[in-house]
């Protein structure tokens, strides 16, 4: 059996913490979405809004900067946070390994 690449220390919208094992190379969205953490309407078009994650400070500055799509539909939703992304968006590498975050609330 192979052994999961990395971690994620993940807060659900309940308050809950879970670590998460996965592989690199996903989408953050994509092992969210499988275990219902995040609804993920769109299937990860970059048009709802529905995969927001709250990055911890550490990890926030190793992430990309976000492309136009992203920025646009980050600042019409309401309860972003300035570490705010949408998990659709994010792609886990090993630079992400032990990443941190919370699941936004639905609007």
């Amino acid at each position: 059996m192979v052994k999961a690449e990395m971690k994620i220390h993940v807060k659900d919208r309940n308050g809950r913490d879970e670590i998460i094992e996965c592989d690199a190379g996903n989408l953050l969205m994509r092992v969210l979405a499988e275990r219902d953490l995040v609804d993920a309407t769109c299937g990860g078009e970059c048009s709802c809004g529905t995969c927001q994650v709250y990055v911890g400070a550490d990890h926030f500055a190793r992430l990309s900067a976000p492309g136009e799509f992203e920025r646009e539909l980050l600042e019409g939703l309401t309860n972003t946070q300035p570490t705010s992304r949408l998990s659709c968006q994010i792609t886990l590498d090993g630079d992400l390994d032990g990443l941190t975050l919370e699941i936004a609330k639905p609007e």
